[in-house]
């Protein structure tokens, strides 16, 4: 597979279509990626302010800027060596048609996974997790749910489609065990009396280490099959403007990652980042934060499989 490592001379802005330069492939089952990545344009499902289905895109956009450095700080592995990564664009569905999104996201993922390969996926609003979870329930059996978000999305009043229910409805449909399952970053309200996730909220989250939070993760997942989901509003609007329901107070992007990097070793088996919405970005820094924790996942992922060369 080529790989940028093998292309010294290319442009940086020229032809980067997509993810860290990675040329798009629309038949992945096709290839020998152990890495598919996909896009999700949906927003359908928002409660707040539209324009996810746009963050795709803009991930794609702000990850030229991190596609130079083959060899990445602080990690001290190729990544392109490791790992085989494609970019399968984006899904196609009838646009204005949520069912239709939902059955051909599952029907696809099931595909990939059914494939042997690990999907990175970017949306879009968080809606597009519930179904992503059904296909990964498929491979994996029940999972735990590592969920980064200044909402818990645990509502149970919402709609059939609705970014913040998918996890009333994930562990009712069996599909992740929330006593194995963290949230951390919430700064929203919930029935505490009755939540059955472990919450590290943002105050708490902001006052303790990323070591102490992991610490605490890692004592909750156990050796389950994991899930990662990153709602860039997990983040505080200060690193992260460009989302649908910012709210003050959240995590700065040094302690995500540092947090993501505390993973390593893990049983992780999907991960997504959702809700870049690029209309209320502010020199892409919020693009550019959903793509670099993308890269720190892969990196997770790599080191877990061991798959690392250097």
């Amino acid at each position: 597979m080529t790989t940028i490592a093998d292309k010294p001379d290319y442009s940086l802005y020229s032809n980067a279509f997509g993810y860290l330069r990675q040329p798009l492939n629309f038949k992945p089952l096709e290839s020998d990626a152990n890495v598919v990545v996909i896009g999700l344009p949906f927003d359908m499902a928002t409660t707040g302010r539209s324009g996810g289905r746009m963050g795709p895109d803009a991930i794609r956009r702000a990850s030229v800027n991190l596609a130079w450095e083959d060899t990445r700080w602080p990690w001290d592995f190729s990544l392109s060596k490791s790992i085989n990564i494609v970019d399968a664009g984006d899904l196609v569905f009838n646009c204005g048609d949520a069912e239709d999104f939902t059955q051909r996201l599952e029907a696809f993922a099931t595909q990939v996974l059914d494939a042997g390969k690990t999907l990175l996926s970017f949306g879009g609003d968080h809606f597009v997790t519930l179904p992503l979870l059904r296909a990964h329930y498929k491979k994996y059996g029940k999972m735990a749910l590592l969920h980064f978000d200044a909402h818990t999305d645990t509502y149970s009043q919402g709609s059939k489609y609705d970014h913040g229910t998918m996890f009333y409805h994930a562990p009712r449909e069996g599909l992740i065990d929330p006593a194995h399952s963290v949230q951390v970053g919430i700064r929203t309200e919930y029935k505490r009396e009755t939540h059955s996730y472990q919450v590290i909220d943002a105050a708490t989250a902001n006052d303790i280490t990323a070591d102490d939070i992991v610490a605490q993760i890692r004592a909750r997942v156990g050796d389950m099959p994991l899930y990662v989901t990153f709602d860039i509003d997990c983040l505080d609007p200060a690193f992260a403007p460009g989302t649908g329901t910012p709210v003050c107070g959240g995590l700065s992007s040094d302690k995500a990652m540092k947090i993501i990097r505390g993973l390593r070793g893990m049983n992780i088996v999907g991960m997504d980042v959702v809700e870049v919405a690029p209309a209320y970005d502010s020199a892409d820094i919020t693009a550019l934060a959903g793509a670099t924790l993308g890269l720190e996942m892969l990196h997770v992922w790599a080191v877990g499989k061991g798959l690392v060369k250097k």
